[in-house]
């Protein structure tokens, strides 16, 4: 596998953009300089995560989400470090 990330990627198994195997290797996500570790998605093209809205869910029983904009930056955390 390379390092190369997706530029979406989403914590969601019912989402067209889940990969099991990078969640379980780790991914590290910025936001506007900011390390979010709430992030549901992300898209570094578009500029945006998805953070869940409290304990909210809709009708699905997913969580309610809220879409933030700005400067996305993620990169493969290293197993080592951990």
């Amino acid at each position: 596998m390379t390092d190369s990330l997706p530029d979406r990627l989403s914590i969601d198994p019912d989402s067209p953009y889940y990969n099991e195997e990078l969640l379980t290797r780790g991914i590290g996500l910025t936001l506007n300089g900011v390390e979010k570790t709430n992030a549901e998605e992300y898209c570094i093209s578009e500029g945006w995560i998805k953070v869940a809205a409290g304990k909210t869910l809709d009708r699905k029983g997913k969580p309610l989400t809220l879409k933030l904009k700005g400067e996305v930056v993620v990169w493969p955390l290293d197993e080592a470090s951990n």
